[in-house]
């Protein structure tokens, strides 16, 4: 019979049909869970654990009626895009279809790629902007997070711990009160359980047998309790302790050998200090006992079964173990050493007296048990003891000898090398305990027992040198090679230089060059001897042997007379580690022999005109102009010494001739600042015009022309002046930033900017022309501008110094940190970033960190004023007058030149005679204490 579709369409579930929900586990509801069989693989699952891919989404069943497989309701229906599903999803899929999806997906990909880039581009702009608006908290604590490395154990330990959010209720709860209970209260409860057997007064006087309180209760069959007095129970513990104390005391002297105060002390101290486990120790000690037990002979195991129960407390243990070890192994030296060591005082003497009976030829333990003795005398007889047994150890004779006077020592000396006759350092000793005679002797006798020790022969040599005898120092140096080499000993050069070193810090000059000049040349090649030579000297002045270092260039300069490079390295040694006469007679015989050689002529003249000489430093350049006339250098060095010595006169003669012999653009340029500094503008203006006609291509003649015009206020001539100087110098940078500069003055913003733009497609990738643009647009108020550009310099030349050094100060004070750590990683050793990061430690008020990077930074670059006067700024600021005399002193050692803000100072034509000590603190006010 059919059923009708009214009927079913009642009966059917609404849930039929429909996938189940996430996490659906049937029966899980009323208890029932999975299980697992013998078939199945890995762990049961949990009751709790809901898995997705054990129950899958019932699959919907095919359909015959295309009408109830697509959803072509009107709530599904759009007026413009039609169904929201395929209207021929149910026709087949053929390959026309496929190429036409793949055509319209590639349009759409297409179509895409065009907005890629804008849209992009817009939401990198606007994540920067959100993110400027609102920085994440990571990027503002990120310079507290990297100080978090700098923070001690100590003061971690000492942060302050959080304070508590909770009400005062919470707070402060209400405490237990607990007080302790009285004796008369537990002396009552006692009473209550007692049985009465008799009435006393007072029961008679309240009438008959009517118990007052606490007898309430009725008596019955409870067992007395007795009396709860806790003053007898204290009384009979301390009762209990003297009873203790005694049994441990002396009773044949009648002295206590434990202190009664210090008893419980003691007790505490014997706690075990092991804190490992106890099952360990226990595994530990059945090892040891099995190995001890298997192989008695070892010695090893009796130490380790002796240390283990010192570890853990129980020293007499130990000491028992020890001992049976001792006894069973008794040939054993390190068994008696760690007996001996267990054990207290008089014992451990006992255990060492012992195992010199068993082992009278150990040196370890005759030397344990001087150790043992106290008094010096004691000590002597036990090593005199010990040499009996045991004559030829050098050891022992030493520690013998220490212990005796001069004299004594002497004499146990000349047994000991007859015992040990080949040990260098028991002769050496005593030739030095020797007078002059007696020592060549022993030395003699020495170099005939041991014929292959370089050591003998250099005493030797330092023995004659003492005594004045410097002729025989040679002697000895080159029979002491020969002999060594006769008997097969290979000469060493490295550890020869090593013991002229040697010999030059115990005082033996004459020694240490006689071996320099013996076996410098030894196993070098020709053609690897100056270079090798240089760095041997260069070496030994790093280890502060000077002599060395100058005896090296002594005998490279007999070598290589005519070697222009050597002379100057001996010369600006002499400079930096020897004295104005020694400078001066070298450079003497450097001349001599490199004649052609500018810079010793210029090196000794101003040597002279420092030590104050005058006519001597002139005398020496007229010697110059002999050798090399129509040397630039040297006019221009003589026109510097006249015009040092205010004789302006002669420098401008000087000069006249220099340009009318020798030529240069250089000549020209320091006529012209010499007029300029003497104030004669129309003499510099005159000359500047004849110097362009013949060096039109020379900067410095353009640069000074058009700085005199500024001075002069014809701004609109030094702007002329500044482009036809660019038109020549294009590639000038210095020229390019006067121009700007003049434009920025003026107020003429925008055609600085076209400037610096025009000489940065003529000088790419310079870093200064980036710099001056960045800074001028500081300068305007521009920030955004500013770190725009800084962005593009940084990009164009990622590795300079200069600009990592601006950019870490055009940041906020929170990012500077920041900033400077991703500089020191670009330019680790460049001074301007070294500088700037001296700087923020200045600014953040960390006084020892901020002076160790001015150190740091003068160190690396020297010649940098402007870290010198920010140095010296620093040290008025937060430093003593002896650090600032320390700094100033070491900036006119350094003579700086470079630098920014220093050749502003000491280049402007008012300060032109000023010294290196008055510039330093005039660049230093310069300086502002605010970055």
């Amino acid at each position: 019979m059919a059923t009708p579709g009214g009927m079913m369409n009642k009966k059917k579930k609404d849930f039929l049909g429909v996938s189940a929900p996430l996490g659906y586990v049937p029966g899980l509801g009323r208890g029932a869970t999975g299980f697992t069989t013998r078939s199945d693989i890995g762990p049961a699952r949990e009751a709790n654990d809901i898995s997705d891919d054990r129950h899958p989404a019932p699959k919907k069943k095919k359909k015959d009626d295309d009408d109830e497989e697509e959803d072509l309701n009107d709530n599904n229906y759009d007026e413009f895009a039609g169904y929201g599903g395929s209207l021929f999803n149910t026709g087949p899929y053929e390959k026309d279809d496929e190429e036409a999806d793949a055509i319209y997906e590639a349009i759409d990909k297409r179509m895409d790629e065009k907005r890629k880039e804008r849209r992009e581009k817009r939401f990198r702009e606007e994540i920067e902007k959100y993110r400027q608006e609102r920085p994440k908290i990571q990027q503002q604590f990120s310079d507290l997070k990297r100080e978090l490395s700098e923070v001690s154990e100590d003061d971690w330990l000492n942060i302050p711990e959080v304070g508590d959010a909770r009400n005062k209720h919470q707070r402060n709860p209400r405490a237990d009160k607990i007080t302790p209970m009285p004796d008369t209260f537990l002396q009552k409860h006692a009473m209550s359980s007692e049985t009465m057997t008799k009435l006393d007064a007072r029961q008679q006087a309240l009438g008959g047998i009517a118990t007052p309180f606490p007898g309430a209760m009725t008596p019955g069959m409870l067992t007395p309790t007795g009396e709860y007095d806790l003053r007898k129970i204290g009384e009979a513990r301390n009762t209990l302790m003297d009873v203790k104390l005694n049994q441990v005391s002396d009773s044949v002297s009648g002295q206590t050998v434990v202190d009664p105060k210090g008893y419980l002390t003691d007790l505490q101290s014997m706690l075990p200090s092991y804190a490992g486990d106890v099952a360990d120790v226990k595994k530990a000690r059945l090892l040891l006992k099995s190995v001890r037990e298997t192989n008695p002979n070892h010695p090893p195991a009796w130490i380790a079964s002796a240390r283990l129960e010192e570890v853990t407390g129980k020293l007499q243990a130990a000491r028992n173990i020890i001992m049976r070890g001792s006894e069973v192994c008794p040939r054993s030296e390190d068994v008696w050493l760690e007996a001996a060591r267990l054990q207290p005082g008089d014992t451990a003497k006992a255990v060492i007296a012992q195992a010199v009976r068993h082992l009278p030829n150990s040196v370890k333990i005759w030397i344990r048990a001087s150790d043992l003795e106290s008094e010096t005398r004691t000590k002597r007889k036990v090593f005199r003891k010990a040499l009996e047994h045991i004559p030829n150890s050098v050891k022992l004779w030493k520690l013998a000898i220490e212990l005796e006077g001069q004299e004594d020592a002497r004499i146990l000396l000349s047994r000991a090398v007859e015992c040990c006759p080949s040990s260098v350092e028991l002769w050496l000793a005593l030739a030095k305990l020797e007078n002059y005679d007696n020592a060549r002797k022993v030395l003699n006798k020495a170099r005939e027992n041991i014929p292959t020790d370089r050591k003998i022969w250099i005493t030797a040599a330092k023995l004659e040198e003492a005594e004045g005898n410097h002729t025989n120092v040679d002697k000895i140096i080159d029979r002491a090679l020969s002999s060594l080499r006769s008997n097969m000993v290979e000469i060493n050069r490295e550890q020869w230089i090593k013991d002229a070193e040697e010999c030059e810090q115990a005082g033996s000059i004459v020694t240490c060059q006689s071996i320099i000049r013996a076996v410098i040349g030894v196993g070098l090649e020709d053609e690897d001897r100056e270079t090798t030579w240089m760095d041997d000297a260069d070496s030994s002045a790093s280890h502060h042997a000077i002599e060395c270092s100058r005896a090296i260039y002594a005998h490279a300069l007999t070598v290589f007379p005519s070697r222009k490079k050597i002379w100057l390295e001996a010369a600006y040694f002499e400079k930096n580690h020897g004295s104005r006469e020694s400078l001066e007679s070298l450079l003497q015989k450097a001349v001599g022999h490199c004649p052609k050689a500018e810079v010793l002529w210029l090196m000794g003249a101003k040597s002279k005109w420092l030590a104050g000489d005058v006519p001597a430093a002139r005398s020496i350049l007229a010697l110059a102009f002999q050798a090399n006339p129509n040397s630039e250098e040297i006019w221009l060095a003589a026109v510097k010494l006249e015009s040092e010595n205010n004789e302006d006169e002669r420098a401008r003669r000087l000069l006249a001739r220099a340009r009318n012999s020798a030529p240069t653009a250089r000549v020209w340029m320091k006529s012209v600042k010499l007029e300029w500094q003497l104030d004669c503008i129309d003499r510099a203006r005159q000359l500047l015009d004849e110097g362009v006609k013949h060096y039109a291509d020379f900067a410095k003649l353009w640069m000074m022309r058009g700085q005199i015009a500024e001075q002069l206020g014809e701004r609109e001539d030094a702007r002329k002046t500044y482009q036809q100087g660019l038109k020549k110098c294009s590639h000038s940078v210095p020229l390019w930033l006067l121009a700007a500069r003049l434009e920025e003055k003026v107020g003429n913003l925008t055609k600085a900017r076209a400037l610096l733009e025009k000489a940065r497609l003529s000088c790419p990738q310079c870093p200064d022309l980036w710099l001056e643009a960045v800074r001028a647009e500081s300068r305007a108020g521009n920030k955004n501008i500013a770190q725009a550009t800084m962005a593009r310099a940084m990009q164009d030349s990622p590795s300079s110094g200069i600009l990592w050094a601006e950019a870490i100060f055009l940041e906020a004070r929170p990012q500077r940190k920041t900033k400077s750590v991703d500089a020191l990683k670009r330019c680790e050793h460049d001074p301007q970033v070294l500088l700037a990061v001296s700087k923020l430690f200045w600014s953040e008020r960390k006084i020892s960190k901020a002076r160790e990077w001015f150190n740091r930074t003068v160190k690396i670059e020297p010649d940098l004023g402007d870290a010198w006067a920010n140095f010296f700024r620093f040290e008025i600021q937060h430093g003593n007058e002896e650090q600032q005399e320390s700094v100033r002193k070491r900036c006119v050692e350094a003579e700086p030149r470079h630098g920014e803000l220093w050749c502003n100072v000491s280049k402007n034509i008012k300060n032109w005679r000023c010294k290196t000590n008055e510039i330093l603190p005039m660049v230093a006010s310069t300086i502002s204490t605010v970055f």
